[in-house]
């Protein structure tokens, strides 16, 4: 194997240590906290859709997500799969 594809993967296996969908930061979601606090946790979603004040937002994959619900600004609900 050749040092530019071990390179590449141990840069791989890094990125998904690094995620922020996980187990830790899913345990601090909280009712009534703002959506710039759980942005600041976890980054930018993946996805975003809402209407009539409420919006729902996914961080990760299929496999593995944080799903959270806003009322206005504020979380609603929220919660996760396959979380490590």
């Amino acid at each position: 194997m050749s040092w530019r594809r071990i390179a590449l993967l141990a840069c791989c296996v890094a990125l998904a240590a690094c995620s922020k969908v996980n187990q830790k930061n899913f345990s601090q979601l909280k009712t009534g906290m703002p959506k710039a606090e759980v942005e600041t946790l976890l980054g930018d979603p993946s996805e975003c859709s809402g209407a009539a004040g409420f919006t729902s937002c996914t961080w990760g994959d299929q496999q593995t997500y944080i799903s959270v619900q806003y009322a206005g600004d504020k979380v609603l609900l929220f919660s996760g799969k396959g979380l490590k």
